[in-house]
């Protein structure tokens, strides 16, 4: 049977390392994403690199297409397709909340600090949940771009390649928590939120 948010208040079994309310997330993220480990140097390869095939892309193209053409895609790739981006994104945090048993699933979005998130409410998580969680909507969307960007003709290679860069550098919430863990990957760690509280609480067990 799984944990029950009741059960991470047996003090004699658990211990409350870390409460973040929603309203400090973007502090938590900084935080967490400026740590050294494996899992940070991973992240910030992948955004290296999937710069690099942008500025490629971009390279390639210069003297085939007129500057106006190549400044609209870039307004695609950069703010348009972002956007319309999120919701998917969310949906591929959604589907795994779900396949792990998750029912109470709130959706929220923080304009000030800009972010939007998808959270599990009073649900214990394990790091394991997580991983799986965090991961899927990197791999999967950004799996498709790549496919894209392989088969779409050169304007659209620029603009989906912006968007593959971009969309990865969202992803890095997901990588500051996956690195919380990771950094107490010796704890045995379990989460919750209370969704209406907007707090995230984070126990380990003694």
């Amino acid at each position: 049977m799984s944990l029950q948010v009741e059960d991470l208040e047996d003090q004699s079994k658990y211990r409350q390392i870390l409460k973040v309310p929603y309203e400090e997330l973007v502090t938590f993220v900084l935080d967490y994403i400026r740590r050294k480990s494996g899992v940070m140097i991973f992240f910030w390869f992948v955004c290296i690199l999937f710069l690099g095939i942008a500025l490629s892309i971009r390279i390639n193209i210069a003297g085939y297409f007129h500057l106006k053409s190549i400044m609209l895609y870039s307004i695609l790739g950069l703010i348009v397709f972002p956007i319309l981006i999120i919701p998917v994104h969310e949906l591929m945090h959604i589907i795994p909340f779900y396949l792990t048993g998750v029912r109470r699933i709130r959706i929220g979005v923080d304009l000030k600090q800009y972010i939007f998130y998808v959270t599990a409410h009073r649900h214990v998580i394990t790091r394991r949940q997580y991983r799986f969680v965090a991961l899927i909507p990197f791999v999967t969307v950004n799996i498709a771009l790549l496919i894209l960007i392989l088969f779409l003709p050169g304007l659209w290679k620029w603009s989906l390649s912006l968007l593959l860069f971009v969309h990865t550098t969202m992803c890095a919430g997901d990588f500051a928590i996956l690195n919380f863990f990771f950094l107490n990957r010796k704890k045995k760690i379990y989460s919750w939120d209370d969704a209406d509280e907007k707090t995230a609480y984070f126990y380990e067990e003694i």
